[in-house]
């Protein structure tokens, strides 16, 4: 291949990369929008919310006039609703401990991520580099993760990526980017520029955790160790794991071909076995999804043009996808 050649090719492949951080720097701005539009609608009433209160399903109230955390029975999810005053492009909750991504509009936007307690007062505020996009506490409220969008962090000029953090909020001591961490790359240790982190799941021991790792074009599946501050792949092609209940599977989103209407299928991988079941939604998800139970996923789903409404599908394969709740991200079932 000439020199000549290879210019145009590389600078094709920047074009593409470039209009890919295009979508996605335009997909978070979208939700910075919808999560920080106070100023510009009248206060809505708000009620106080337990998040320790068992049969409920916590949301964000998604929409025009949306971005508040909510509360509904999970008998009747897409029925009345709680209504909180607080505001988050992105939400989740286990064991009373919260933990809200919001922006704050100013000449330039700010972010933060935001932990809370079991009446959503705030406990700490931790200000993050970019636009909010995944969030996770472990189940027994100790640990706490985000993944946020960081334009002009890539190691192609123009680019964007993603850094992702942990709080443990019983020592107070925060990992502002997973890259600091040592990753071993199919058994090797594995150093790269284009080394990014998002979507977090962990496990009930608060030191395990899942996550999605990129690399070399290549998205793998890693699992880490808190206390050891090591990460290692384990498999390709996963993106936004989730944790079950029982510990035993991960629902994430995979890329395949040919998908109806985006990019990615919901897929269930069994830990011990490595079976993988490809769920019976025919969407294409952009979500971390979450479990509704052991046996059953959940998720949110664009529709139209400025609202999402959360979905459930069996997490065996079988089934058909069914409403939980309209105009709704960020779901949270409280057992």
């Amino acid at each position: 291949m000439s020199t000549r050649t290879r210019l145009v090719v590389l600078a094709v492949v920047a074009a593409l990369l470039a209009v890919v951080a295009a979508v996605y720097a335009a997909r978070a701005a979208d939700e910075v929008r919808e999560g920080t539009r106070t100023a510009e609608r009248a206060a809505a009433p708000s009620v106080q919310i337990d998040l320790k209160q068992p049969g409920r399903l916590l949301v964000v109230t998604a929409g025009p006039g949306g971005g508040r955390v909510a509360s509904a029975g999970r008998s009747s999810p897409d029925g009345p609703r709680s209504v909180s005053g607080l505001e988050c492009v992105r939400f989740y909750a286990a064991s009373g401990t919260g933990v809200c991504l919001t922006a704050v509009r100013a000449a330039v936007a700010r972010f933060y991520a935001v932990t809370v307690d079991d009446r959503l007062r705030e406990t700490r505020r931790i200000e993050l580099p970019g636009a909010p996009s995944r969030a996770r506490v472990s189940a027994s409220g100790r640990m706490v993760s985000w993944t946020v969008f960081v334009n002009g962090d890539s190691y192609i000029g123009g680019g964007f990526s993603t850094r992702t953090g942990i709080l443990d909020t019983r020592t107070g001591a925060v990992v502002s980017t997973l890259e600091d961490f040592t990753l071993y790359l199919k058994g090797s240790l594995h150093r790269a520029s284009d080394v990014n982190y998002w979507g977090v799941t962990f496990a009930k021991d608060d030191n395990v955790f899942y996550a999605t790792v990129s690399t070399g074009g290549a998205t793998y599946l890693v699992r880490g160790d808190f206390a050891r501050r090591r990460l290692e792949t384990l498999r390709e092609n996963v993106e936004c794991p989730s944790l079950s209940p029982d510990g035993t599977r991960l629902v994430y989103k995979k890329k395949v071909r040919n998908a109806v209407g985006g990019p990615w299928r919901l897929h269930v991988l069994d830990l011990a076995s490595g079976r993988d079941v490809e769920l019976a939604e025919p969407a294409s998800v952009d979500d971390q999804a979450a479990w509704l139970d052991d046996a059953d996923v959940m998720y949110a789903r664009i529709r139209g043009e400025n609202t999402t409404d959360v979905w459930t599908v069996p997490a065996d394969g079988s089934g058909t996808p069914r409403l939980l709740a309209r105009d709704a991200r960020s779901p949270v079932a409280v057992t």
